[in-house]
């Protein structure tokens, strides 16, 4: 079984949180519902799984439930042997988007107590924001990710022991030692090109076979794209176009979706498809990133334009759309090959999986681009990041702007690349591009203010 973050975390949930219900939302495939039917299983001598798609698809059992009693004759219908008590029983409703009607009845289910219940849906985000009827109060809502470069380097076999050592070195801004950092490195670009999907990462630890990490990764993508297109009847030819366009517009300049490609239509603008841009990001299958002009902590406080970059979530798929079988552009760091697509969608991933739940870029006509934008929360203000995937890294006239612009109160800057050492010129920190594992947005703890 591959290691994951959130395992320790849903153990912690389910120990110490008994009067809420944990829905877990993320795209498919990326090991939602194995963790939690890991989990349960060993926590709870009764576990019971429901996939509320496949009801839907099929018997429509759960259709017609409108009360907390209809739900639980149907429960018994077809798990009346698996029941036990609250102490002892995990009900599991997979994909519950499927019926929004039993979203608004998780309170109910909750307070009357009879279970424990865990919800996921991989289209659940989209739900949430279309229902009126959430019950906040007794749900936790949590988003799980691709395997971030951390947890790939642990099913590599790297050791946490090693990843700590490298954290100091990051925190104490020292280099590694080149043989180290070429392994570390390697094992990146390995990362470019498998990606986190679980089934991916598994069959890579197992075989070393890329054709097959590639088939995976292609039928997951295709996978993505008919879920997009059966999700919304009106539109989904928007939709599944926009999500085709989204490898071929990150490898323009602007890395935009150019919105008269959509319909081939002129005078089209961004609102004109803001419904479609909304259900790629809410899916999770998609990262948006945000253009901000006028930067100030926070960023989100400075997002004026719909300049919105779409990012794949995960980079094993990109990697496989671009170049297929042939993994020479990215392990051989082939000089006719631009690599900065596929390097700023693997910090955009990894940003998200640490935190940072919505992304920015600098966006300037006279100055140009900065990749991203994120909020230093220590002091509290608005930390840049370049992402350089070429041997020029030293070279960003938009950052070297951005920094020295007084009203944008920048106190450092971080470029990425491929480079060993670790160095500051000014404002500017020079890091390599695996660094960013440890880019991670504070986690919040208790803070008791005195009277």
């Amino acid at each position: 079984m591959l290691e994951r973050k959130f395992t320790p975390y849903l153990e912690s949930f389910l120990k110490s949180k008994p009067n809420k219900i944990m829905l877990l939302n993320g795209a498919r495939q990326i090991g939602k519902s194995y963790i939690i039917r890991y989990v349960g299983s060993r926590m709870f001598s009764h576990f019971v799984e429901i996939d509320l798609r496949a009801d839907k698809e099929g018997p429509k059992i759960f259709s017609d439930v409108h009360t907390t009693e209809d739900f639980y004759l149907q429960l018994s219908i077809i798990a009346g042997g698996q029941l036990g008590n609250k102490s002892d029983t995990l009900v599991f409703l997979d994909e519950i988007q499927s019926y929004p009607h039993l979203l608004t009845m998780l309170k109910f289910l909750n307070q009357e107590g009879r279970f424990r219940y865990i919800a996921s849906g991989s289209q659940l985000g989209i739900a949430l924001a279309k229902s009126t009827s959430v019950p906040l109060g007794s749900v936790e809502i949590q988003r799980m990710f691709p395997l971030d470069f951390e947890e790939f380097l642990w099913a590599m076999g790297v050791g946490k022991e090693a990843i700590s050592s490298m954290q100091k070195a990051f925190v104490n801004r020292q280099a590694l030692p080149g043989s180290t950092h070429e392994y570390i490195l390697k094992l990146f670009r390995y990362y470019l090109l498998i990606g986190g999907l679980p089934e991916a990462v598994d069959e890579f630890v197992a075989t070393r076979n890329i054709v097959k990490v590639r088939r995976i990764q292609t039928d997951v993508h295709e996978l993505y794209g008919i879920d997009a297109s059966q999700y919304d009847e009106e539109n989904k030819l928007k939709i599944r176009k926009i999500y085709d366009l989204i490898p071929s517009a990150l490898e323009n300049k602007k890395k935009r979706i150019i919105v008269k490609h959509i319909e081939h239509k002129e005078g089209k603008q961004y609102s004109d498809y803001e419904d479609e841009f909304e259900y790629l990001i809410e899916s999770a299958i998609t990262m948006d990133v945000n253009a901000i002009s006028n930067p100030h902590f926070p960023v989100k406080e400075s997002q004026t334009k719909n300049l919105l970059k779409l990012y794949l979530n995960d980079v094993g798929i990109l990697t496989q759309i671009l170049y297929g079988t042939n993994v020479n552009a990215i392990l051989n760091d082939e000089r006719s090959i631009n690599l900065g697509t596929v390097y700023e969608s693997v910090v955009a991933q990894e940003l998200r999986a640490h935190g940072y739940d919505k992304l920015f870029y600098y966006d300037n006509k006279k100055h140009g681009e900065v990749d991203f934008l994120i909020d230093n929360y220590q002091t509290l203000s608005v930390l840049p990041i370049e992402v350089k995937s070429g041997k020029d890294y030293y070279v960003h006239s938009a950052l070297t702007h951005f920094v020295s612009t007084p009203d944008y109160h920048i106190l450092e800057a971080i470029v990425l690349s491929n480079e060993p050492d670790v160095k500051q010129d000014g404002k500017i920190i020079y890091m390599p591009i695996y660094d960013v594992m440890f880019l991670q947005k504070a986690i919040e703890e208790e803070i008791i203010l005195p009277l």
